[in-house]
């Protein structure tokens, strides 16, 4: 996989209008799901004109798809900023899972409408995942400078990082009558530190 394929998209940055679009989808995917959200109820939740969204994204999928990346940076400015060791950076992958979980709209549709992750992470890259991509590739290569993360290249290190930790996030619900929480996390920890280990 060539780097460049894991360059991460730039954050937009929203204006006062799209602001309230995103915060209205924001508002309908909790209370209804993917399938709650169409430009429609986006005018009326918004109080904008029809018109007036479709100036800014095609349809209420690439709305969703704007929504979920905003969130998804939100997410991230959550984390410390600091150079990161093998131990910080798992820790931090945790602390995301975490947030991530205990979101307003990804733990409602981690909960409720798991299918939605099919058809916005399963299915293809998108810029949500390209931003937490390009968050682990710096993260990582800053740990391997001290030692603490084996050699390789950062970008695919991480994609496969994403993928434990995605398939761990994804399938909680599934196991969780299997494994408790505090062994959830023991054993996501044990995962994300041997991927890492030099």
């Amino acid at each position: 996989m060539e780097e460049r394929q894991l360059a991460a998209p730039p954050i937009p940055t929203w204006d006062a209008t799209q602001t309230r679009v995103l915060d209205a989808t924001d508002e309908l995917l909790v209370r209804g799901g993917v399938t709650g959200v169409t430009i429609a109820a986006l005018a009326r939740r918004s109080g904008l004109s029809r018109p007036t969204i479709y100036r800014s994204w095609s349809d209420a999928d690439d709305v969703v798809r704007a929504a979920l990346l905003r969130r998804v940076a939100l997410l991230i400015s959550q984390l410390p900023v600091r150079t990161h060791t093998r131990a910080s950076l798992v820790d931090d992958v945790l602390r995301f899972t975490a947030l991530f979980r205990t979101d307003g709209v990804y733990g409602r549709l981690l909960e409720e409408e798991p299918e939605a992750f099919t058809r916005y992470t399963l299915q293809r890259v998108g810029s949500s995942q390209r931003l937490i991509l390009a968050w682990l590739a710096d993260a990582i290569a800053e740990a391997q400078a001290d030692g603490s993360v084996r050699a390789g290249t950062p970008g695919e290190i991480a994609v496969m990082l994403l993928l434990i930790a995605q398939s761990a996030v994804l399938s909680h619900g599934t196991v969780a009558e299997l494994i408790d929480e505090r062994a959830w996390e023991r054993e996501l920890r044990s995962a994300l530190d041997g991927h890492l280990r030099p």
